[in-house]
């Protein structure tokens, strides 16, 4: 069971409004909008995906790496929680 299954619905929801809001980009490019509210909103894009990512980095300490640990078998979630916080934080 995936960690952020209890959140299922409202990921998707979130991951939809980004949809919507990359579509918006698209519009305001083929309408030629101004290129600093173009940025305005590609900034917006982006944090509300590091904002999912963070989430599901959450569910997944709480979920998946507490498991392991309960289980004995923390060091592999351990360095697969590393590896990830590492690539979600641009290294």
């Amino acid at each position: 069971m995936a960690g952020y299954s209890m959140n299922k619905k409202e990921l998707q929801d979130r991951l939809r409004r980004i949809e919507g809001q990359v579509r918006g980009i698209q519009r305001m490019v083929e309408q030629d909008q101004y290129c600093i509210d173009i940025l305005t909103q590609v900034n917006s894009a982006v944090a509300a995906l590091r904002a999912v990512g963070l989430g599901l980095l959450d569910d997944h300490v709480r979920h998946c790496v507490r498991e392991s640990i309960e289980q004995g078998n923390a060091d592999e979630k351990v360095e697969e929680l590393l590896a990830a916080v590492a690539r979600f934080s641009g290294r």
